[in-house]
């Protein structure tokens, strides 16, 4: 890893010399009079006149309009530093407020009067991903789903209509185009060190946003359309968050030498990590956020393209070539099909990939960067408990990559459990992990119902109910008769002769077939088809039981105040009678469905079993528990089909089972 010392940019010549050298080509002096009105308002025609077009398909020249806009970026700067606070907030603060973030405006002029190369670059990643999600806003007003990629929003018709054009080229000479100076991604991807991004283009796009609130508001004026900001994405159940211990002061100083000493961090983006860091301790835990996750996306870089020999790939790519990003380095094979060797080289590979997947990819994750870099997330209340996540994961790495003389911060008695609960950490976002999730839920849901208020036994013999009848009887066999199938999966010990119904379909082995644990890492497409099968017949399962549970109670409750009907009195009590055996059936469906999670790995890896085919049982099962839901909802009450319905439903499951039973004998 001594390579990370050689490393003095990430920036692939093309993409330096666009970046930091073909903008300050033309020594000329531009006078700001020329795009900036006595009336502050911006002179679009002025500003769009740089922009040069390719005479063989009028599509935009980047690299004339970038040497072209290089003066005016230069002077749109200089105008801003000749301005106080009070001056640029009278004169511009009105023409950000579209954006629904003023503030954010305000402070990156801030920087820009210091220029803290930094804090610029900071300021310019907060900007572009606000500015984004304000122009997905006016996307709005004229179109429906607006483009998930930002190159596929400013190419839009939708805001060419608002804004024009020629408007909207310009911005695409600055972000969204991979043949442009495309600031927001080097930038949000790690490629970009704080010094290789001039100043003068956090300020043209500062003036740029203040210009395109004028036009908006022309726009809106025009057309007498209101423009409705999306509301903010907001984290919930962070306690499933909660991976690592709070840090604390010694904790972060103790990081602050890491980062110097690791050979994790490029030393092109030492400020960057310094900034974080300080970031975390002064509460802007947004930030801190912001500048880390492209460094972990560069670190990590640095060990993909030494570990798989592909060094050139450290850099940026050229425009008809794609980044190396996160999905690509977290991926099992390289786009040639060869075997991705990252996963070797980290000592906890299921670890970190897990942790990435869990906080940067999977959908029912927090999809941290994904919602920031997309500005979907309001960053004055940005929680402390991911961001701190965030930092002690990337203190782990620090530590893992770094020589042997670091050992005693390694064993440092604040930095140990940082390492103890990194190399322990399970998925808590992988599809395989959220159904463990949905059973468990389910199970307490109906552990609930003999704890329901029920009508005096008197009164539950007025209508001859299923127990001791010929049904009754064949619902308790074939449920039997699939425990037995499914017992020798369970752990030894879990059945009681005398009453194995009571003593399987429990929450306490559902706890225990689900603290077994599944490496979620490169699940196959027929699992993953699998899982989502499997994850709705537990969503139907625990709807039912919620059902059960609210129909109980109101009928209890009206019984004894003695509002019900005849009619509506026996069908209560036949409800009554049902649920005795709809209990166990749901439970059964519970521990089979997290039994075929635990083996539909193996399964499918060793047995030439058409999944198709199995995958079609699954969606019978899942038809039973929809239908299961109709008749048990408080519309319906058709108790009597329910059990129909069911006795149809274990025939089917037992027949698989017996089929399904000898392949997967087969197969383990």
């Amino acid at each position: 890893m001594a390579f990370s010392d050689s490393v003095t940019t990430c920036l692939s010549p093309p993409v330096h010399y666009v970046i930091c050298e073909l903008g300050f080509e033309k020594k000329v002096t531009y006078d700001i009079s020329n795009i900036l009105s006595e009336n502050g308002e911006v002179c679009w025609q002025a500003v769009t006149e740089h922009v040069c077009y390719l005479e063989s398909d009028q599509s935009v020249d980047y690299i004339k309009s970038i040497r072209s806009l290089g003066p005016v970026c230069e002077s749109v700067n200089l105008h801003f530093k000749s301005l106080t606070k009070e001056q640029f907030v009278i004169q511009y603060a009105l023409w950000f407020r579209w954006t629904n973030y003023t503030e954010l405006f305000l402070e990156v002029f801030d920087v820009l009067r210091y220029t803290q190369t930094t804090e610029v670059a900071l300021g310019l990643m907060k900007l572009t991903s606000c500015l984004e999600r304000a122009l997905g806003d006016v996307y709005l007003l004229v179109g429906k789903d607006c483009p998930f990629l930002l190159r596929d929003l400013l190419a839009s018709e939708q805001l060419a209509v608002v804004f024009g054009q020629a408007v909207m080229n310009v911005l695409r000479v600055f972000i969204g185009s991979p043949y442009g100076l495309n600031l927001r991604n080097v930038l949000w991807h790690g490629f970009a060190s704080p010094q290789e991004i001039p100043a003068k283009y956090c300020a043209m796009l500062l003036f740029l946003t203040a210009g395109l609130g004028q036009l908006l508001q022309t726009y809106l004026l025009q057309t007498k359309c209101i423009l409705v900001h999306r509301p903010y994405v907001i984290f919930v159940s962070l306690e499933e968050l909660d991976v690592f211990p709070d840090l604390n002061h010694e904790t972060l100083s103790i990081a602050e030498e890491l980062v110097k000493l690791s050979s994790f961090v490029l030393k092109t983006m030492l400020p960057f990590w310094m900034a974080a860091l300080t970031a975390f301790k002064q509460s802007r835990y947004a930030d801190c956020v912001i500048l880390l996750l492209p460094q972990l996306e560069v670190g990590l870089r640095l060990l993909f393209t030494t570990s798989n020999k592909c060094p050139n790939r450290l850099l940026t790519a050229e425009p008809s070539a794609l980044y190396t990003t996160f999905d690509e380095m977290l991926a099992k094979h390289l786009d040639n099909e060869v075997v991705n060797q990252l996963p070797a080289v980290l000592e906890e590979p299921a670890m970190a990939s897990e942790f990435l997947w869990d906080f940067l990819n999977h959908q029912e994750g927090p999809r941290i960067r994904d919602h920031l870099s997309h500005g979907e997330i309001n960053l004055e209340a940005f929680p402390r408990e991911i961001a701190n996540q965030i930092v002690a994961f990337a203190i782990t790495l620090l530590c893992r990559f770094s020589d042997e003389s670091m050992f005693a911060f390694k064993e440092h008695m604040v930095i140990k459990p940082l390492m103890n609960c990194a190399s322990c950490y399970r998925s808590q976002f992988h599809p395989i992990s959220r159904l463990k999730k949905q059973v468990l839920k389910c199970m307490k849901s109906i552990h609930l119902w003999p704890e329901l208020p029920t009508v005096p036994e008197e009164h539950g013999q007025m209508i001859k109910g299923l127990e001791g009848s010929a049904e009754a009887s064949t619902l308790i066999l074939m449920i039997l008769e699939i425990i037995s199938q499914l017992q020798r999966y369970m752990p030894q010990n879990c059945c009681s002769s005398d009453d194995p119904i009571s003593s399987v379909l429990t929450e306490r082995l559902l706890i225990e077939l689900c603290d077994t644990h599944i490496c979620t890492l490169y699940s196959p497409r027929p699992v993953l088809e699998i899982l989502v099968v499997l994850r709705k017949i537990s969503t139907q399962c625990h709807q039912v039981s919620e059902q059960v549970i609210a129909s109980t109670e109101l009928r209890y409750k009206q019984w004894m105040n003695k509002t019900l009907r005849s009619r509506q009195r026996h069908n209560y009590l036949r409800m009554l009678n049902s649920i005795k055996f709809l209990s166990p059936v749901l439970r059964l469906i519970l521990v089979f469905i997290t039994l075929e999670l635990l083996n539909v790995h193996l399964f499918f890896k060793k047995n030439p079993f058409d999944y198709q085919q199995y995958l079609k049982f699954l969606k019978s099962v899942l038809r039973y528990t929809e239908n299961l839901v109709t008749y048990t909802s408080p519309e319906k009450n058709k108790w009597d089909e329910t059990m129909e319905l069911t006795n149809k439903a274990l025939t089917k499951i037992r027949e698989i089972s017996d089929r399904k039973l000898m392949l997967m004998q087969l197969a383990t």
